[in-house]
């Protein structure tokens, strides 16, 4: 789905949500918290403990330590109410970047430097230099602001912190860069890995020549091929989490036949992984080969694991027997700006990543895992409790990732067949869950990001599903039956006061629903009345799958509830009635 860029109404919705939380906080402090959230920490409370919101922090705005990344975060921040418009003063960058020089520096001339800040920033960046020199921790300086930086002020700010130690680094955010931010956290890539360090795998006899490096002048897109140890690959997992496969369409399929394969060859054969595996696939936005401390590496900014998630997470399950295995490793860096008012950059991923990613099938409904529309429903429903699961993934990996009740779990592709089932021809669902994800009904089941709007439906579904079970007949008329009860339901549920009794009502059990469930029964029996008056008769009669596969059924259903022939029409009236009078008591309390 084609989406438009992100503007500072944007921008400004996401710092009025975050107002919410945090009243006392000010705008350019808010702003700060954002970016935090956006690029750094999944944590907004962890963003908020990193700000100084000091006056006399000589621009330093946040200082947060990533202990299991093992970098040091320091950023200053200039919040503009307009993308792109007030050029950043050359001073003010310059100056941040000389921290690099006094946290790597002399004693007496970081001490002279912090004497006469705030105690609570001196602290910090205390912590800060005593992690960068004794426990090799490395630096990252970010001047944040939606104004301009030019490009040969931010090479100029980069070369000068890489003069200082090839372990720290500077980027800047200005407006363009901003906007392309914010996009991915929109479309929930957020927050990414800021850096990572691919070390070129060398000893244990293993020669590499040189990586293959390929730039291609038309595109601007250059890429890198050369070989990781296993270990090393594994420990991407280990310092980045699963935050490195944002972009992935799937979550981690746990014990599928290829994941036991690559088990089985890393712990009985890992000399020959890497003929057998076909490696992983990074996109980044900008790399570059560096020398640290004797080792060949390849830094990389904004990494995404887009294809070799299953192979990342074997090889970190099988730490350190991966250390005698190999992997073939690709890096592509697309630029973000190439087309800067378009959707190239997300059209160009989303084709990489269904190309590259064919070892485990792919399905329709994984190729929209990552669309806009996902996320703000992800990001809608996580606010009432509950995790959608909008990516294929293990029930384990789904439980250790959101932190929620199983039950609360809502998979994607069910609530897809709830919306299908209460608003299309049930004939459509009966096609198959795959074909809700088709550009055809995609816009229709999937029209907003309302969180009501799903959750009564979902519920609705739940409901029509339950009186289903262990009755085989009424699972072929359970989309008709679905179909009709919601248009009973949907009426009641118009306000959101009664929209959030609904799905509560569900989810906690609610008296009320247990009279919902006894009206739907009545509807099954009527439905299967239905069909056997409208079946035929000997040879030629239709089989009960068959007849509830044809179009427009819902309609000839509600034609025949209508009519005399129907015999259940009194016994639901009073089934209703007691459903509707009890469910009022609960909205009402």
């Amino acid at each position: 789905m084609s989406e438009k860029p992100p503007t500072e109404n944007d921008l400004r919705d996401q710092l009025n949500e975050l107002r919410e939380n945090f009243p006392k906080l000010k705008d350019d402090e808010l702003f700060l918290v954002w970016f935090l959230r956006a690029f750094i920490t999944e944590s907004e409370e962890e963003a908020v403990k990193s700000l100084t919101g000091i006056s006399r922090d000589k621009g330093i705005d946040a200082v947060f330590i990533d202990e299991p990344a093992r970098i040091v975060f320091i950023i200053q921040s200039k919040y503009r109410q307009k993308f792109n418009e007030k050029q950043e003063a050359r001073q003010d960058v310059m100056e941040f970047a000389q921290l690099a020089g006094l946290l790597y520096g002399e004693h007496a001339e970081f001490s002279n430097f912090i004497k006469s800040i705030d105690t609570v920033v001196r602290k910090r960046l205390e912590e800060a230099r005593e992690r960068l020199l004794k426990r090799k921790y490395r630096l990252q300086l970010y001047y944040v602001s939606p104004g301009k930086i030019s490009k040969p002020l931010r090479d100029e700010a980069y070369h000068s912190v890489r003069c200082q130690d090839s372990a720290s680094s500077f980027d800047a955010f200005d407006g363009k860069r901003l906007i392309f931010l914010l996009r991915d956290y929109l479309d929930g890539v957020a927050p990414p890995v800021p850096s990572l360090d691919l070390e070129i795998e060398t000893g244990q006899g293993v020669r590499v020549n040189g990586i293959l490096n390929r730039f291609d002048a038309k595109t601007e897109i250059e890429s890198w091929v050369f070989p990781m140890s296993g270990e090393s690959v594994g420990q991407l997992y280990e310092s980045a989490g699963v935050r490195l496969f944002a972009r992935n369409v799937r979550g981690y399929l746990g014990n599928s036949d290829i994941n036991h394969g690559m088990d089985t060859t890393v712990e009985k054969e890992p000399q020959f992984f890497w003929y057998y595996n076909n490696g992983i696939t990074i996109i980044c936005d900008r790399a570059e080969q560096i020398t640290s401390r004797g080792r060949g590496i390849l830094r990389v900014d904004n990494p995404q694991i887009i294809n070799g998630q299953q192979t990342t997470r074997t090889l970190h399950r099988n730490l350190p027997q991966s250390a005698k295995a190999s992997v073939v490793v690709r890096v592509i860096r697309v630029p973000r700006d190439k087309h800067e008012h378009s959707n190239g950059f997300d059209a160009l991923v989303s084709r990489i990543v269904a190309a590259t990613n064919w070892q485990n099938e792919i399905r329709q409904s994984d190729l929209m895992s990552n669309d806009r529309r996902q996320i703000e429903i992800d990001r809608a429903l996580r606010k009432f409790g509950y995790c959608y699961v909008r990516k294929r993934q293990t029930k384990g990996e789904m439980r250790r990732t959101s932190g929620v009740r199983s039950h609360a779990f809502i998979k994607k592709e069910k609530l897809a067949q709830a919306v299908a089932g209460c608003d299309l021809d049930p004939l459509i669902v009966r096609e198959g869950k795959e074909y809700l994800f088709d550009e055809e009904y995609y816009s229709q089941v999937f029209p907003t990001a309302d969180p009501y709007y799903y959750l009564t439906r979902y519920c609705t579904f739940c409901a029509v599903t339950y009186a289903a079970r262990g009755f085989p007949e009424r699972g072929y008329a359970k989309w008709v039956a679905l179909n009709f009860v919601w248009n009973r339901v949907g009426p009641l549920v118009r306000s959101k006061q009664a929209a959030d009794c609904f799905h509560q009502s569900w989810f906690r059990s609610w008296e009320s629903m247990q009279h919902l469930i006894g009206a739907v029964d009545v509807v099954f029996k009527a439905a299967l009345q239905f069909y056997r008056v409208r079946r035929g008769k000997g040879a030629k009669a239709i089989d009960v799958s068959s007849f509830f596969k044809r179009k427009n059924l819902h309609v000839d259903f509600e034609n025949f509830w209508q009519g005399s022939t129907n015999q259940r029409k009194g016994a639901f009236k009073r089934a209703w009635t007691r459903y509707e009078r009890k469910f009022r008591e609960e909205v009402e309390s």
